[in-house]
């Protein structure tokens, strides 16, 4: 189905500028909140509101739909209501995706309820009528499913969601997978017992998804949505129902809701339709409804407001400004009618995003990143929202900016010139997504299968999607689309929410004030663009090849052009017209100084900054009917640039990645951007003891080297362009090159689009030996009592931190392996003693790395998020869990519950490029790289238990341990602790 995901990508700019730079570690949530484009919801008046119709118990939507649903998609239904739907999907061979979902979220809890739909989620893994507790997750991990990765839940306000990836099709795992769902369908004990050993679990998920944003984003529902139930009922729910509520409250709503008609299966993979349907009719048919059913909630009306603002203060947030308003919900089934009116819209508010990217990279931008768009919320209320993020002090100027813009386009439209960019790039897009249908991957087809069902959405294919695209657009005029827009700025409000992190004199008065005043003035008409055509089509007289070599078994192609540039092509059919381009220049970090803050965290200015001959509004804009990107980051062998295209546009996407290399823009205002967002993002990190732990760690683990620590306050502040553009353009002007091209491409078009771009490049400077102080990197001294660092979140928010040092990978490839099936069980040890006895957190996890460039460096890594005053319990099961390890041998079941989810991680990351993109990197230069991919597989495999033992004994030393805690600053101070300084 076509869902074009400007403008969520929009508003994800926004927020990412938040913290820019700044990357949290990937969690598997199990809580579920809207998607991006309904993140501000609406506000309602007192009655009941309108009720979206749900389907007859076993119908699909396309029943009485005029939009034909996916020819290749099997949809069913079984007498007792529980629908169905099974597709084949035969790439990546071996691999499947099931889900279960259920029409049951947190807006179906009564009061006392709050927050027991998700801890049934939890309940789902603990014991039911034919599995054990505790034994769900371990039968899936001896069938090689990692927990987290592979095994996984949600819950949101209307679903519930549980989620298998198979890394196998054999009928013992897929009928394993679907017994373990029945299971959790209808079989679930809820003993008692099991509540009260799981609400700890619980309650660590609703610390570590507290956060000043997540608080902002409450305020704002509660602001938008005043009088609806939606405000009332967050998935997370309410700490003194998690703390108190008996099992059979959580069994009452288990047994009104947990019903064959509110459940949708999927399974997308490849096996028989055919095979599949039976097995679901086989091990589902039977399932019956347990006592009366439960009702849908009364989400609210829609209130009658007229303008109105409201500020919240959160110092430990970037400024956030919404204007919203808000109508009653369209509530009108999928038709042909309806994605017609859909797609126009989606392209005015694509038109309105453009214009508004252009504003941010202007030489005075009166805002750092903003979006709009039009969601519907939940079937609660339609919103079109404008969103902003800017300086704290800069929130007048960004509010009248966005004024402006909106009032520019409803009283002017867009203009043709802009209407047909946008369908170009559509176009684009869609083309992409219909030569890529048959290499989907079963988890992102299950995915889109199950993202239907909440809206009563027909499934389509691509190539259905980009037909009626095609038919929309067809004669598609301005005047049209301009119409539409006009439309989505009505409603009641608007609404002005504001998010600042320090107070606004005059609060919401002034805010109003400063609106009612912009309004007043007037707006002209957009100024057409300029004529521009694309200056880097040719770089010169092609290169020549002067050396070929196959790597035979690996199927992989080197070539050394007469420049000096280094070419590696791996053709795959992975995925159907995708072709993945990296760009290694120089040596990246070996190449900064040690003592030095690194200006890497301004990376993504260079390619903001465009190029000398065209920038980047311009650059996009001409290239509005390619596929491409364009990505810059200092790695720690190489300057890198990278993108993605399909088959027909790898030329041009080696042009961009070519002119970024010869003619960078270097324009300053990019730059700018960056560093006034950086203003805030120490305050927004220390807001929890992620943010701090994520700040600090690096820099902590290289023991202090200045390529690794985060920039200060005063980092940010001072630095200047100049000496970001020292340490990038030398590099990037005379490095050694290495190209390489992953995907469905042939080795002679790979080379032939490289040499006419990097291969036509003067020659290169020859590659030299990094000095061997550069490539020297100490591990933190091991400490007695862990170092202190601290955060200014909530009180009971903390995270215990231990790492043993390794080594790096080439000193022994095996040895590093061997380690890392310890960190393997010594996560599945913190499980079962941290989640499951003892209750205390929601996700221990273990770290391992093998560094393939700094001499002599690796870890192996434990942390837990827990209350404070369970810290010290932490380092003392760590610590018996180490000397358990290095006494006795670990059972056959559980190195095989280790290896198993290792291995076909691996085998699954084997079949993408990504994987070959990465691990082929410097491969030439290093063919140590080559051995390693052939062996990491079978190397893993070979792990044995006294191979652990002996891992164990050589890794994890008491007396080399580097132990870190992250506890909240009011409680250190009140302890007497002092924090031990890291990063101002």
């Amino acid at each position: 189905m076509i869902r074009s995901l400007r403008a969520g990508a929009a508003l994800a700019a926004i927020l990412a500028l938040s913290a820019p730079g700044f990357a949290i570690p990937a969690q598997a949530w199990a809580i579920g909140l809207p998607h991006l484009p309904k993140i501000s919801l609406p506000g309602s008046d007192k009655g009941p509101g309108p009720v979206f119709q749900k389907l007859p118990p076993g119908e699909w939507p396309q029943a009485k739909s005029d939009v034909k649903a996916d020819p290749d998609i099997r949809f069913g239904s079984l007498p007792n209501g529980m629908r169905y739907a099974i597709k084949r999907q035969a790439a990546p061979p071996g691999q499947a995706a099931i889900r279960l979902r259920f029409d049951a979220g947190s807006l179906m809890e009564t009061d006392a309820q709050q927050g027991l739909a998700h801890f049934l989620e939890h309940m789902a893994f603990n014991g039911s009528k034919n599995v054990p507790e505790g034994e769900m997750v371990k039968i899936l991990e001896r069938h090689g499913l990692a927990f987290g990765a592979d095994t996984n839940a949600s819950t949101n306000f209307d679903e519930t969601i549980y989620k298998l990836d198979l890394p196998k099709t054999d009928d013992d795992t897929v009928d394993t997978s679907l017994k373990l769902l029945r299971e959790a369908a209808g079989e679930l004990t809820i003993a008692q017992a099991a509540v009260d050993r799981e609400r700890g679990v619980v309650l660590s998920e609703e610390r570590a998804s507290d956060s000043p944003g997540y608080e902002v984003y409450k305020a704002r529902l509660g602001f938008e949505l005043p009088g609806q139930r939606m405000p009332t009922r967050e998935p997370i729910g309410k700490v003194d129902v998690i703390q108190k509520a008996p099992a059979g409250q959580i069994a009452d709503f288990y047994h009104h809701y947990y019903r064959p008609d509110r459940a949708v299966l999927v399974a997308v993979g490849d096996f028989d339709p055919v095979a599949m349907e039976a097995k679901i009719k086989a091990r589902f048919g039977d399932w019956k409804a347990v006592g009366p059913a439960g009702l849908d909630p009364d989400l609210g009306r829609v209130a009658q407001r007229k303008t109105a603002a409201k500020v919240v203060v959160e110092p430990s947030t970037a400024l956030n400004m919404q204007v919203t308003w808000v109508r009653p919900p369209d509530l009108r089934q999928d038709t042909l009618a309806k994605r017609r009116s859909d797609m126009i819209l989606q392209l005015g508010f694509n038109v309105l995003n453009r214009r508004l990217g252009a504003l941010s990279r202007g030489s005075q931008p009166p805002f750092l990143a903003a979006g709009a768009f039009q969601a519907d919320q939940g079937h609660s209320a339609e919103v079109t929202t404008l969103a902003v993020n800017a300086p704290a002090d800069g929130w007048r100027t960004a509010l009248a900016a966005l004024d402006q813009e909106q009032r520019r386009l409803v009283k002017y439209g867009v203009r043709q010139d802009e209407l047909d960019r946008e369908i170009a790039e559509e176009r684009a897009s869609a083309q992409a997504a219909v030569a890529g249908a048959a290499t989907r991957r079963p988890a992102q087809i299950a995915d889109e299968i199950i993202g239907s069902l909440g809206d009563q959405e027909v499934v389509t294919s691509p190539a259905q999607d980009l037909a009626v695209f095609e038919q929309v657009v067809k004669g598609l005029k301005a005047d049209q689309v301009s119409d539409v827009m006009r439309e989505a700025f009505t409603g009641q409000g608007p609404l002005l929410f504001v998010s600042t992190p320090k107070p606004i004199s005059g609060d919401e008065n002034a805010v109003l004030a400063e609106y009612a005043s912009a309004q007043k003035m007037a707006v002209a008409a957009p100024t057409a663009p300029h004529e521009v055509v694309w200056p880097y089509a040719s770089f010169g007289e092609p290169g020549k090849v002067a050396e070929t070599k196959e790597v035979t078994d690996l199927d992989t192609v080197f070539v050394r052009f007469e420049n000096g540039v280094r070419l590696t092509i791996k053709p795959t059919k992975f995925r159907d017209d995708e072709v993945l381009v990296r760009v290694n220049v120089g040596d990246g970090l070996q190449d900064l100084p040690k003592d030095r803050q690194s200006l890497a965290w301004f990376g993504n200015t260079l390619i903001e900054g465009g190029f000398k001959q065209i920038d980047s509004e311009d650059t996009e804009r001409v290239l509005a009917s390619k596929v491409y990107g364009a990505r810059f980051g200092v790695g720690e062998d190489a300057f890198v640039l990278s993108g993605g295209t399909r088959t027909a546009d790898l030329p041009t996407q080696l042009q961009v990645l070519a002119a970024y290399v010869a003619d960078p823009g270097w324009r300053a205002e990019a730059f700018k951007r960056q560093q006034t967002a950086g203003k805030t993002v120490h305050d927004q990190m220390e807001g929890t003891d992620g943010g701090v732990m994520s700040r600090e760690l690096s820099g902590l683990l290289h023991n202090g080297d200045r390529r690794f620590t985060f920039p200060s306050r005063d980092d940010i502040s001072k630095a200047q362009f100049a000496d970001f553009q020292a340490q990038v353009a030398p590099h990037l002007a005379k490095d050694p090159i290495e190209v390489v091209v992953v995907g469905d491409i042939t080795v002679d078009k790979a080379i032939e689009a490289v040499s006419r771009t990097f291969g036509a490049l003067p020659a290169r400077s020859p590659a030299k030996p990094v000095p061997a102080a550069q490539k020297a990197i100490a591990f933190p001294a091991a400490n007695t009592a862990p170092l202190l660092l601290t955060h200014k979140g909530r009180a009971d928010q903390s995270i215990g931190y231990v790492a043993w040092p390794t080594n790096d990978l080439w000193a022994n490839p095996q040895q590093a392996l061997d380690n890392d099936i310890l960190g393997e069980v010594m996560g599945l040890r913190l499980i079962d003693e941290l989640r499951e006895n003892q209750g205390v957190t929601y996700s221990p996890s273990v770290s391992y790395s093998h560094s393939l460039t700094w001499t002599g460096w690796g870890y192996l890594s434990a942390s837990v998020e827990v209350p404070p005053a369970k810290l010290d319990g932490f380092f003392r099961d760590v610590q018996k869990i180490a000397a358990d390890l290095r006494t006795k041998d670990v059972t056959q079941d559980e190195l095989d519950r280790a290896k198993k989810p290792r291995i076909d991680r691996l085998e699954k990351s084997q079949v993408t490029n990504q994987y070959w993109l990465s691990e082929l990197s410097g491969a030439q230069a290093d063919p140590r790289k080559l051995d390693f991919i052939r062996h990491i597989v079978p190397g893993t495999q070979s792990v044995t238990a006294a191979d652990v033992k002996r891992a164990a004994n050589l890794v994890l030393k008491t007396d080399k341990a580097f132990k870190l805690e992250v506890e909240p600053l009011k409680v250190a101070q009140a302890q007497g602790l002092g924090a031990t300084p890291a990063n101002p």
